[in-house]
């Protein structure tokens, strides 16, 4: 939503335009460019490594008119991608890493507003502009999914959202977040996640809480492994589904159950670790209980769901992605 968005970050506002079909190309795009980057040889391997749980949606919201990366504005290419919301919308780490710039534009050529940057190691950084609020400070260490600011309209825009930018390569080499992102299982647009096998993190132990719940007896250590692999793949072909053994947006949803104060099991464990991931500091003990109820509404307000404390596909599509 950027009027002009100051030189190389002149467009702030993208289209869901095409929607669906657009982010499935685009999905395939990532996914090629990732293969063709990581490797010659086992292509599928490669691209399961990159779908490992390390990456999470930064922000819910859409893409708004005009703010794709590359899209033109001003003489100059947009070098991120907007996801538009309204201002105090929370804002998310996409991944671990440590905060190396907090200042006006993130110290970086053309920026304007109160921006964020992330180095996650390896030359690859993440850039989060135009936000309203800071939520952490300078060379602090992040966990993927730690609120670190909330949306804003800060600087040179028309309204407020985030423009989120992906550096690989080192810092100024810009790349496109949607295809970045969906080669690393994340949906900019607000989907359902995909992890592989070999994946690890909070969202393996939310999966195998979910499956401890129909019964398959794993151990909650957030690793995909061997037996959590197959555990899914039972489940996927007792659902009708590809037993591929990724979990991902046709899984999920047939998955996750809708839950509500009262409610008490390990899917219950489930949700505490998915809400654990935003922050919420659970006690992971399976009782849906008044505590919970409070941060699964917390979460529902700073993410502009709708406020009702059930914790159903919308909101638990929130938490994961």
């Amino acid at each position: 939503m950027c009027a002009s968005c100051d030189g190389v970050d002149r467009t702030d506002q993208e289209s869901r335009g095409d929607g669906l079909s657009r982010r499935a190309l685009l999905m395939g795009t990532g996914l090629g460019i990732g293969l063709g980057v990581l490797g010659l040889g086992l292509p599928v391997a490669r691209a399961a490594t990159a779908r490992n749980g390390a990456w999470c949606n930064p922000a819910l919201g859409y893409f708004p008119n005009g703010g794709h990366f590359g899209a033109p504005r001003g003489g100059a290419s947009h070098a991120g991608q907007d996801v538009t919301n309204s201002t105090g919308t929370a804002v998310y780490a996409a991944a671990a890493g440590t905060v190396i710039r907090r200042q006006w534009g993130g110290g970086l050529a053309g920026r304007t507003g109160n921006g964020i940057v992330i180095s996650h190691g390896g030359n690859l950084y993440t850039y989060y502009g135009h936000l309203n609020a800071y939520r952490v400070s300078l060379n602090q260490k992040v966990s993927a999914g730690q609120r670190i600011g909330d949306m804003g309209a800060t600087g040179n825009v028309t309204g407020p959202h985030l423009h989120f930018e992906t550096h690989a390569g080192g810092l100024g080499a810009v790349v496109d977040p949607v295809t970045f992102m969906s080669a690393r299982g994340v949906d900019l647009g607000g989907g359902w996640p995909s992890l592989d096998p070999g994946a690890s993190g909070q969202r393996v132990r939310v999966i195998q809480h979910l499956l401890n719940q129909r019964g398959h007896g794993l151990v909650v250590d957030g690793s995909f492994g061997s037996v959590t692999t197959s555990a899914v793949k039972r489940f996927q072909s007792a659902s009708g589904l590809v037993s591929d053994g990724q979990v991902g947006p046709k899984t999920w949803p047939k998955l996750v159950y809708s839950l509500q104060q009262g409610a008490n099991g390990h899917h219950v464990r489930g949700l505490q670790t998915a809400l654990n991931k935003r922050g919420a500091g659970l006690v992971v003990d399976g009782d849906f209980g008044s505590v919970t109820n409070t941060a699964v509404r917390n979460f529902q307000s700073v993410n502009r769901l709708v406020v009702d404390g059930l914790a159903g596909a919308i909101t638990w599509r929130a938490l994961v992605g």
